[in-house]
């Protein structure tokens, strides 16, 4: 069983909002771009304002509710956030941080050991394989940094386009809103949206109805 204890952390190099954007690699700008012209109906606008006066009331300034400690414990928590509750990551994590809190500690676990700790989250075999070869990726490739784009951060196993934009949002402070399991369902139910299966259409829909400034907040 590997030993307890920390090493250097992974370093976050900060990016500006303005930088949203490289070459085929923003889908969430592209597919905004498109639409934003769209009009929205005076009863959209109505249920919206309310939609933001509740969440404001009652969650002015919603924190992260992943715990970690720096750019790559938040990754690894994000990733692991796939199908599962935040709670259920936060019990989890409290014992994986303890054996490794950055990429080149947690390349060096193998992914049993990982799994094993990670089980009560679910899919823990698949979870367990993506953390240890994406913290190798990050030494191997990104010099041990978390990378700042889309496209790289979806070169990671198992980080997709949701996880990416909540990195890219909440790390590096690029707007983008994420849409997981529990804001589709919302976005249904509310009427922000019609389709119930693509992701990505979802996302555009919200993004159309959402000025961009709202959409870090709003999405958490």
């Amino acid at each position: 069983m590997p030993k307890k204890g920390k090493t250097t952390s992974a370093t976050v190099t900060k990016t500006t909002a303005a930088a949203t954007t490289t070459p085929g690699d923003d889908t969430i700008a592209t597919t905004t771009t498109a639409i934003a012209t769209a009009p929205i109906s005076e009863k959209m606008s109505r249920r919206l304002d309310r939609i933001r006066d509740v969440l404001n009331h009652y969650y002015p300034n919603p924190p992260i509710p992943l715990n970690h400690t720096n750019g790559f414990t938040f990754l690894v928590a994000v990733v692991l956030s796939a199908q599962t509750t935040d709670g259920k990551v936060n019990e989890v994590t409290k014992t994986l941080f303890q054996y490794a809190d950055n990429p080149m500690a947690m390349s060096k676990l193998t992914p049993s050991f990982v799994e094993e700790i990670i089980k009560p989250v679910g899919l823990a075999p698949g979870k367990s394989k993506n953390i240890v070869a994406l913290s190798q990726m990050i030494c191997d490739r990104f010099h041990g940094e978390v990378p700042n784009t889309f496209d790289d951060l979806k070169s990671l196993p198992g980080v997709g386009h949701k996880t990416a934009s909540v990195i890219m949002s909440q790390l590096f402070g690029v707007s983008a809103f994420a849409v997981d399991t529990h804001v589709h369902r919302l976005a249904l139910r509310w009427g922000l949206t019609k389709e119930e299966r693509n992701p990505d259409k979802v996302q555009a829909d919200l993004c159309r109805l959402f000025p961009q400034s709202s959409w870090d907040k709003v999405s958490i």
